[in-house]
């Protein structure tokens, strides 16, 4: 779970084209960085007033948390990547700051796992009475999530404890032990295993959401236009996301991992790896300016809120009223909440 390439001898150090790797990355994840604490910033601050009054609420708000706590951790890869801070710097990032950019960027990807799970069961199985919906429930769930990640993360900290001179570039490779080695290729393992079975979990809900509101609406032929572009709308908007921010580097990161851990790939492959790992990993960041966006899609409360703030009129707000009364909530609150 960390941001270098594996320990190499100095007669067989890969060159890198520094221009890359310290200069146009760290602007970028500094531009990713400003407007992640700005979206995410406000988005606390809108939560704050929305009552989490339903499980998909409270899901949504740990993603805000762990989007603001991941935000947090560009500031120290920026000054590590372009050779501004101190060799200990490198060692923090490499034990701390990686380890908790990874495990907020996984809370993020099985909460929203978790939301279409619960949409499929309020949507799909509305019949089925569950306590899976309840808010107790989702928070005890939220909790368990937190503990289970940071439980896998922890030990990438602990076992990165082998003492090392003072450099000016630190692998973090080079900080980890034997058993730290091992850890790291399981868990990444681990990781990219947990990420691909929430992506294709999303894919089968979705779709299934998508069919039962299309039917519910044709059956009534009422507003069943509208009705299907906010239902594609809110699920292209996470799907999107998922696909331009997380997959690219789901597919890079098995490779790099291996190229870390094992001796065969030689020096060129390492390289071309890092700066595809690097690359993807900086698409994977810029979730944190995206999730804002899927708030206001996926969120009603919070898009009224956010609307009242701004002083800006919530078009067509009476007729949402209007329709709710006359149809049954279950299908039409599916539209606004997905």
């Amino acid at each position: 779970m960390n941001n270098s390439t594996t320990t190499q001898s100095p007669e067989k150090s890969c060159s890198r084209n520094t221009l890359i790797t310290q200069q146009i990355i760290p602007v970028l994840y500094c531009m990713v960085f400003i407007a992640g604490i700005l979206f995410n910033g406000v988005s606390g601050w809108i939560f704050f007033y929305v009552p989490s009054s339903k499980s998909f609420i409270v899901y949504l708000k740990n993603i805000v948390v762990a989007d603001f706590l991941m935000s947090l951790t560009f500031p120290f890869k920026i000054l590590r990547d372009s050779g501004l801070g101190p060799w200990q710097l490198n060692v923090f990032v490499c034990r701390v700051s990686a380890v908790l950019f990874y495990v907020n960027m996984y809370v993020s990807i099985v909460f929203f796992g978790l939301i279409s799970f619960d949409r499929y069961y309020k949507i799909v199985r509305s019949l089925w009475t569950s306590f899976i919906h309840s808010v107790n429930y989702s928070k005890v769930l939220s909790v368990t999530v937190w503990l289970l990640m940071l439980l896998l993360a922890i030990p990438n900290m602990i076992l990165t404890n082998q003492s090392i001179k003072e450099v000016t570039r630190i692998k973090c490779m080079e900080l980890k032990n034997e058993l730290g080695l091992k850890w790291h290729k399981v868990s990444n393992y681990i990781f990219v295993g947990m990420f691909w079975m929430v992506f294709f979990l999303l894919i089968i809900f979705y779709t299934a959401i998508t069919k039962k509101i299309f039917k519910s609406h044709l059956k009534s032929r009422r507003n069943s236009i509208s009705v299907k572009k906010k239902s594609s709308r809110n699920i292209f908007s996470i799907m999107f996301v998922f696909i331009v921010c997380f997959v690219p580097y789901h597919i890079a990161r098995i490779p790099y991992t291996k190229s870390q851990t094992e001796a065969h790939y030689t020096c060129q492959s390492k390289e071309i790896l890092h700066y595809v790992k690097e690359f993807t990993l900086l698409l994977s960041a810029a979730n944190v300016c995206l999730d804002p966006i899927i708030y206001f899609f996926l969120c009603q409360p919070f898009r009224e809120i956010l609307c009242k703030k701004l002083h800006i009129p919530l078009k067509s707000q009476n007729d949402i009223e209007t329709s709710k009364s006359k149809r049954g909530n279950t299908i039409h609150e599916s539209t606004d909440t997905l």
